[in-house]
């Protein structure tokens, strides 16, 4: 599949601002199963200063500073990217074929992993997927996010299984209810009121996973949404989404959409990858002056294929 996605976010000030540091994760991700066509930021007003790197975790980053006064700033992403249908049946073929052992990796148990993790310090990969075990400024696990998972992790249950029904229970037991939250509201209180936003089931699901002292990362995004038959699609009306995924020796990281209880296989654009919504905030910075503002974000995402 191949998609084109326009990023645009506009802030309107009261008051002057006469500088402001910013950082943006608005281009995509180069990874497996998505190629980043090209990628594009424009900002007006123009900055002083852009740059460009690559973030701890492998995201691109743009850095811009606008030294001069302004009571606007837009910021206009465009993304073409191609995404391949990564499916766990595509995994475990390619699995067989390469013939990387004689135990179905897929097949391997949770607790299994978990002994993985804590045995083998030396190995490089393992010791990266340790990092996203820990807590982070988002997603700080406690006993009530491991009660809330244990039911799904039976003793020996292969991980994929675990998870899979744990991502269908936030699906059930959770409402979506872009009133209920904001990005400051704790987990804790997400998991009481069940109700919340794709960016509070990703992180309820990673608090979980890492409750039982497994790995898992926030993926930030995009996801095509489509109109009702017959009604043209509005210009804008996409919107910004969030998963996570897990991590699995010898395999790597496969994704997993709670919001929708769906395994992403070519429909999810992924932007930035993270211990939490903190790592891959799509634009923040400090700015001089400014007053109140208002923000607003229209995102489209089109199906060129």
């Amino acid at each position: 599949m191949k998609y084109r996605i326009t990023h645009v976010t506009s802030y309107n000030y009261s008051e002057s601002v006469s500088l402001c540091h910013n950082l943006a994760h608005l281009k995509l991700r180069t990874q497996s199963g998505q190629h980043d066509v090209t990628s594009q930021i424009r900002i007006d007003p123009v900055p002083t200063i852009i740059r460009e790197f690559r973030d701890f975790f492998g995201n691109p980053v743009n850095y811009f500073s606008i030294q001069q006064a302004h009571q606007e700033l837009t910021i206009t992403a465009t993304s073409e990217v191609e995404v391949i249908a990564y499916s766990l049946d595509i995994v475990e073929n390619s699995i067989d074929l390469i013939n990387l052992s004689s135990k179905n990796l897929l097949d391997l148990s949770w607790n299994n992993i978990s002994d993985q993790l804590n045995k083998y310090n030396n190995n490089k990969e393992l010791m990266e997927a340790k990092l996203f075990t820990l807590d982070s400024p988002f997603v700080k696990s406690n006993t009530a996010l491991r009660n809330y998972a244990i039911s799904s992790f039976s003793l020996e249950r292969p991980f994929i299984d675990a998870v899979t029904e744990l991502m269908g229970r936030i699906h059930a037991d959770f409402t979506y209810d872009p009133n209920a939250t904001d990005v400051a509201t704790p987990l804790d209180t997400v998991l009481e009121q069940r109700r919340g936003v794709c960016q509070d089931f990703a992180h309820l699901a990673i608090g979980c996973l890492r409750a039982l002292g497994l790995p898992a990362r926030y993926v930030s995004g995009y996801l095509e949404t489509l109109p009702p038959p017959g009604v043209p699609k509005l210009r804008g009306a996409d919107a910004s989404h969030a998963w996570f995924s897990i991590y699995i020796p010898q395999i790597g990281w496969l994704d997993f959409d709670p919001t929708n209880n769906i395994r992403p296989i070519g429909q999810h654009i992924t932007t930035a990858v993270g211990r939490d919504f903190g790592d891959v905030t799509p634009i923040k910075g400090i700015l001089y002056g400014g007053g109140e503002h208002t923000l607003k974000v229209a995102v489209d995402v089109e199906n060129l294929m």
